[in-house]
Parts: C-alpha cells; sequence; structure tokens
C-alpha cells in the first residue's frame, strides 16, 4: 500500500520541515508556513522542494514514493550537504523564478475581467 502522496511538493509537508536543520532554516519555513499556499514566497518553497526532492520524476512505485512526500522532503533536507544559508540560497533564487514566472504571464495574458463600460451597452 502507497503513503499519502501528491503530484508536486505539498504546502501541508513544509511543517514537518521545521526542526530538520537549524535556526535559519526554521525562520525561514516558519515564514512560509504563515502564508496561503498560493502565495509567491510559499510558491517558491514548494518550487525549491520540488527541485531538491526530484519529485518531477517521482513515480508511483518509487521507494521515495512509497514512503510519502513528508519523509521524503525531510530526508532531502537533512541529507543536503550544504549549509543554510546554501538552502536559503537555492530558496531565494526559486523565488526569483516564481516572481519572473507570475511577472511574465501577467504580461502575456491580458486580464480577462471586463472593464467599466466595455460591457454590451445595447441590452
Amino acid at each position: 500500500m502507497f503513503a499519502g502522496n501528491e503530484l508536486l511538493f505539498p504546502h501541508y509537508a513544509i511543517a514537518h520541515l521545521l526542526d530538520v536543520r537549524g535556526p535559519k532554516w526554521r525562520a525561514l519555513v516558519e515564514r512560509v508556513l504563515r502564508l496561503k499556499e498560493d502565495h509567491p514566497e510559499a510558491l517558491a518553497f514548494s518550487w525549491m522542494m520540488m527541485k531538491l526532492d526530484g519529485c518531477r520524476t517521482c513515480e508511483a512505485d518509487s521507494f521515495k514514493a512509497m514512503h510519502g512526500c513528508i519523509a521524503c522532503a525531510q530526508q532531502t533536507i537533512h541529507r543536503f550537504k550544504g549549509s543554510d544559508n546554501e538552502l536559503l540560497k537555492l530558496y531565494d533564487e526559486a523565488l526569483h523564478e516564481v516572481k519572473a514566472y507570475l511577472t511574465e504571464r501577467r504580461r502575456s495574458r491580458p486580464s480577462m475581467i471586463p472593464q467599466a463600460g466595455s460591457v454590451l451597452r445595447h441590452v
């Protein structure tokens, strides 16, 4: 039987990463936990974890998937060879990528909300 898994790194798993590293890491996790899951900083945290964990290539019958997202994330962060500062740098890079993506998306997609006065006038 498989553990509960997601297609991509789930926001609820962030809370399980509080005590895996040092105080700088904990401060980041606490800050992200206070945000809604669609906030750019929360999205960046999930994006960073997806890249570190290899979520995009995780398959349902893999060893990682059988243990679940939380166990995988805890193991990945615990085994990360770099410092907490390096993890925070990876987070900052992910945040930059998310913000760039959101900015580009806003530019390339006109608003779907009609402007005042643009709705049918001759009804």
